[in-house]
């Protein structure tokens, strides 16, 4: 039998799984081939553990020769068998280096802010480098959205329903690829490596620098919900037992409408005492956090100096942190130091980026508010018309949590009773 076996795109380095690599060594193995020619040894293999599959398998099977242009290679003697050896060497040598040049080119690009070139980036033409406009725009009201307290699922349905171009054509928006747009440094003009942004970029920025940060620290933040299933219920987690101080839970009652409950059992932590139906109290907090948003207090607290000036040390602390980070992982790699001192050395670290994250967090929950402090009447206007995550974000801007008191009623009365509520205000 005569086949040709061609890994087009798969480096014989890369240490990729190698499809037609594998049927060659099952084709000898099963006797269906008896002998091999390729072009040059180092496009047979570069790796030589690779070289060592290939030797067993052709001494097994008594394949010796492998003929190449440069001269034929026979597996069957020792003599052979180290010439091959030497040639994987070397090929897996020159590999390494080619691999090392690349990476210092690479470095070279990003420290002076160039554009690498790849696919086209989404919110710029072809060149990298000059913004087109209507993906810009959507850039832009994506994070703005982000930072106003809307989900990335929900966003990615509005694009979707309003037909808004995504950066693969004819593949709806994904949240995971557009979180990727909205950390990536290149959307504010800046260069990134390997995650760290290290210097100004040759492009212009679509939103400006505190924005990335802001974006970064969201999507960073340990107190931020992963999970993918939406929640239902306004107050979820908002609401805590005034008998035992559990958070309560949401609970549909069939025939009954929604409540949130103090629950008891296997998965719950509560004293299984306290309920109140959602409506009645969604409805409460609500008007209270609009009254507020109406008060001259909030407004003064509000007034604080949260602007760039004040995010941009935090951020540039969190940025060195992270960097130092990555010089740890690289030290501990490449045996300078061991994998003891490098997680005693992680720790302070993480500790002090988790502690910024918590510091930027609170930048952006404030975000939440923008525009309706002191004009209550105008979010009362569009309040129905926001998605579930953007008016949870509003409330949790103003809202620590709210205390459930038992009820003083017999059981099963039903009226909402407002004294038994005691929000605990943030601001």
């Amino acid at each position: 039998m005569v086949d040709e076996y061609v890994d087009n795109d798969v480096s014989a380095y890369s240490r990729k799984k190698r499809p037609e690599y594998s049927r060659l060594l099952e084709d000898l193995h099963s006797g269906s081939i008896d002998a091999l020619v390729v072009y040059n040894a180092d496009r047979l293999n570069r790796q030589p553990r690779d070289l060592e599959d290939l030797i067993d398998v052709a001494n097994k099977v008594g394949v010796g020769d492998i003929a190449t242009v440069t001269g034929d290679i026979n597996l069957s003697t020792d003599d052979g068998r180290l010439v091959a050896r030497f040639l994987a060497a070397a090929s897996a040598k020159e590999s390494e280096a080619k691999a090392r040049r690349n990476s210092r080119k690479h470095e070279e690009l990003a420290v002076n802010g160039q554009y690498s070139g790849g696919s086209r980036p989404f919110g710029y033409e072809a060149d990298g480098k000059t913004v087109r406009p209507d993906e810009a725009a959507v850039i832009r009201e994506a994070a703005g959205r982000i930072l106003a307290g809307d989900s990335l699922r929900s966003v990615c349905l509005d694009f979707g329903d309003r037909a808004v171009p995504t950066p693969t054509a004819g593949k709806p928006w994904q949240p995971f690829s557009l979180k990727r747009i909205l950390t990536s440094g290149r959307i504010s003009g800046q260069r990134e490596r390997k995650g760290v942004i290290v210097a100004k970029a040759e492009w212009p920025a679509i939103v400006d620098p505190i924005t990335t940060q802001r974006l970064r620290a969201f999507f960073s933040n340990p107190a931020r919900r992963t999970n993918r299933t939406p929640r239902r219920y306004l107050l979820t987690g908002l609401l805590v037992c005034g008998r035992c101080g559990a958070k309560l839970v949401a609970r549909p009652r069939q025939g009954r409408g929604r409540s949130y409950a103090c629950m008891s059992g296997p998965g719950f932590s509560g004293c299984g005492h306290v309920s109140t139906m959602a409506i009645p109290v969604e409805d409460w907090i609500i008007e209270a956090v609009l009254y507020r948003l109406d008060t001259p207090e909030l407004a003064k607290t509000l007034a604080h100096p949260k602007d760039a000036a004040w995010d941009q040390p935090l951020a540039a602390n969190r940025d060195a942190d992270q960097e130092s980070l990555i010089e740890l992982a690289r030290l501990c790699g490449e045996g300078v130091i061991t994998l003891q001192e490098l997680l005693a050395a992680r720790k302070p670290i993480e500790q002090r980026i988790n502690a910024i994250d918590r510091q930027l967090a609170s930048v952006n929950q404030t975000t939440a508010l923008a525009g309706f402090v002191g004009d209550a009447t105008k979010l009362r206007t569009l309040w129905h018309d926001l998605p579930l995550p953007r008016q949870q974000a509003i409330i949790k801007a103003v809202l620590e949590y709210a205390t459930v008191m038992a009820s003083s009623r017999p059981r099963g009365y039903q009226r909402f009773d407002p004294a038994r509520v005691k929000p605990l205000w943030r601001v």
